[in-house]
């Protein structure tokens, strides 16, 4: 089929190859503009633009779909589909209606529960035990299409990094399933009931909040891990938590208990594994103690 492939991060990648190795004829690749990044703020282009460059694909990166010079640009393709995963941008009305079979979407959950823009994030924070890949027939609401295929996942004690490249892969493969048998996929609505909404992360929210439980504190470690950290600060410097575990201790809420840097909560205790400082690789708790001590009885 004459495709356009609509992604942008690394979590998007696996669909493109997927596209490419059934030998789908993609005809163009559309992905969010470069972005400054790094230390010297060069503009980068995304995961999606390097690996469709790497394969010779045409890519597009516009600001916004909503002139009628890129809508016209679009429809100048000729396309069977738009397949599209975290592009990141919203798609109007003459974009999905453009390509004849319209736009499928490679979405991070079991839908209904968390449509939107986090929703990797935002099922680890809430707790839930499972998750999965949705693909779904695009149309104007957000995430509201019917779906086409699911896969569950089971979230355990992963973190959002580690979900996020575990989802890739089965959205790719789920996507691949979905066009070969394609036009002959049944597609059913979804339930009016389990509706939950993703709001994209904030970053104020990677603060982590000794006011609540361990297990919430730690699912505030697992789900801002790679981006943007969960932290803390002590002494005028935010200090990043990669990995941490709920323990039994009780003390008031954000009191250093002892020397291994746990940290009471309303509930049980906060122990971090992985730390890093500002400017410096992560590290052991032990590593960071020994050139910046943080003694029991402080509060965080």
């Amino acid at each position: 089929m004459r495709i356009a492939f609509m992604g942008t991060p690394d979590f998007a990648v696996p669909t493109l190859d997927a596209l490419l190795a059934a030998g789908h004829d993609v005809a163009a690749v559309y992905c969010q503009p470069p972005r400054p990044a790094g230390r010297g703020k060069a503009l980068r282009p995304s995961p999606v633009q390097q690996r469709a460059e790497a394969a010779g694909i045409p890519v597009r990166t516009p600001a916004s779909l909503r002139g009628e010079e890129e809508q016209e640009a679009f429809r100048a393709l000729r396309l069977d589909l738009g397949v599209v995963a975290a592009y990141g941008l919203i798609l109007p009305q003459p974009i999905l209606d453009a390509p004849r079979d319209g736009c499928l979407n490679v979405h991070a959950s079991l839908l209904p529960r968390w449509r939107g823009a986090a929703p990797i994030q935002r099922a680890i924070l809430a707790g839930d035990a499972r998750t999965g890949v949705t693909i779904m027939r695009m149309e104007r609401g957000l995430d509201t299409g019917p779906m086409l295929a699911n896969w569950p996942a089971e979230i355990g004690r992963k973190t959002a990094g580690e979900l996020t490249a575990e989802l890739a892969g089965i959205g790719a493969e789920l996507m691949a399933s979905v066009l070969e048998r394609w036009p002959k996929v049944g597609a059913r609505p979804q339930p009016e009931s389990g509706v939950t909404y993703a709001a994209k992360i904030e970053k104020h929210e990677a603060r982590l909040d000794f006011r609540k439980s361990a297990v919430e504190a730690e699912r505030q470690v697992r789900a801002f891990n790679p981006v943007p950290g969960a932290f803390f600060e002590y002494a005028g410097e935010r200090l990043k938590v990669h990995a941490a575990e709920a323990v039994e201790a009780s003390g008031p809420p954000g009191t250093v208990l002892d020397d291994a840097l746990t940290v009471a909560c309303a509930e049980g205790a906060l122990r971090p594994t992985s730390v890093q400082r500002a400017g410096r690789a992560p590290m052991t708790v032990q590593e960071l103690l020994r050139g910046f001590p943080i003694a029991p009885g402080t509060m965080l």
